[in-house]
């Protein structure tokens, strides 16, 4: 009995890491300051295909935040997250502009 709950275990785990992997990506990243965004020091992004309200980590230079998705874009080419002032600020990006990161 013990062994077959542990081989449960295990096939969940090694399916919710390839989920996850399978979900990474990586390319550039760069914020928006117009309207609402990141009011209240709220970290917010925008992302093309994740749903709204999902939090997603983003990953630069040795600093990872957690922001929610609430708008779509970006819509540049090789550009894959957009960030709300607060998260570009929180992730150490401002001076950069543009920063090639790592999503999950």
């Amino acid at each position: 009995m013990r062994a077959q709950t542990m081989l449960s275990f295990c096939l969940a785990t090694s399916s919710l890491l390839a989920f996850s992997v399978a979900n990474a990506e990586s390319g550039l990243a760069s914020y928006y300051g117009y309207g609402k965004a990141g009011k209240g020091g709220e970290l917010t992004c925008a992302h093309r295909t994740r749903p709204f309200g999902s939090v997603i980590k983003v990953s630069y230079g040795g600093h990872s935040i957690q922001c929610r998705v609430n708008d779509r874009g970006p819509f540049i080419r090789g550009r894959i997250v957009d960030l709300s002032v607060p998260a570009a600020r929180a992730l150490g990006m401002m001076s950069a502009g543009v920063v090639r990161v790592s999503v999950e």
